[in-house]
């Protein structure tokens, strides 16, 4: 079983950084990607940005384009989400997955999730 535990978030003011962690555990794990999602109070889960683990090849959603920044410590089996200029309009639960089989922006295709770290950011 895999487990992803999230840890990092905060509160921060605008412009501010944060930088999330997602560990990994599980005595196979071996994840094709993972990715970064996020859920708005009262919106859907959204796409953040997603790593083809062998690679580090990455994918990304326009909205934190030249402001986030997704990197992974494949010895430590670690995923972070370095995040600067913070906005308001990034407050949000920030989740971790992991997908076994593909590399998507889709967050129903992962296979594994972390619990969430929450990440506000006062104007």
């Amino acid at each position: 079983q895999v487990q992803l535990v999230e840890s990092g978030g905060g509160l921060v003011q605008a412009g501010g950084s944060l930088r999330l962690s997602c560990a990994a555990s599980g005595r196979t794990f071996s994840p094709y990607a993972m990715g970064w999602f996020r859920r708005a109070p009262g919106k859907e889960r959204e796409f953040v940005w997603a790593i083809r683990w062998s690679d580090g090849n990455t994918r990304y959603a326009d909205s934190v384009k030249g402001r986030f920044t997704i990197s992974r410590d494949q010895a430590k089996n670690t995923l972070y989400l370095q995040m600067n200029s913070l906005r308001p309009e990034d407050t949000a639960v920030y989740y971790c997955a992991a997908d076994t089989l593909r590399y998507g922006s889709n967050w129903y295709e992962y296979d594994y999730w972390g619990q969430g770290t929450q990440v506000t950011v006062s104007s």
